[in-house]
C-alpha cells in the first residue's frame, strides 16, 4: 500500500473514546491517527515496539517511565520499547498521529 487510503479509513473505538485510525503500514512500521475524546485516557501500559509521534490538535498529558509532561499541538515524543507509558487529552478532545516499528498485528 504504497498511499494512504485517506479520510474515509474506518474509525475503531479500542478503548471508551479513544479511536484509532490506521492509516498506512509497510512490513516494518505503521502509522495511525489517535483521535482522544475529552475525558477518555489510555491506560498505563507497554509493548515491545518502537512508538513517536506528534500531538496534532489539542493537550495531551503523556507519562513514559517517569517523566510526565503536558504536550501541545506540535509537540513530540518517543517512546522506547518496553517503557510503560499512558496518555490523556487536556482541556478537551486531542489527536496524534503515532508511528510503530515494528507494524502492531492487531492494529491491522
Amino acid at each position: 500500500m504504497p498511499f494512504a487510503p485517506g479520510p474515509e479509513v474506518a474509525a475503531v473505538e479500542m478503548l471508551p473514546g479513544v479511536f484509532r485510525k490506521t492509516m498506512t503500514t509497510t512490513p516494518s512500521m505503521m502509522l495511525c491517527e489517535i483521535s482522544l475524546s475529552a475525558g477518555s485516557s489510555v491506560p498505563m501500559h507497554q509493548h515491545p515496539h518502537e512508538q513517536i509521534g506528534y500531538v496534532v490538535r489539542g493537550r495531551m498529558r503523556l507519562v513514559i517511565g517517569d517523566e510526565e509532561r503536558v504536550l501541545n499541538a506540535g509537540d513530540a515524543y518517543a517512546i522506547p520499547g518496553g517503557v510503560p507509558h499512558m496518555a490523556e487529552p487536556v482541556d478537551g478532545d486531542c489527536t496524534v498521529v503515532d508511528i510503530f516499528h515494528p507494524h502492531r498485528e492487531e492494529y491491522r
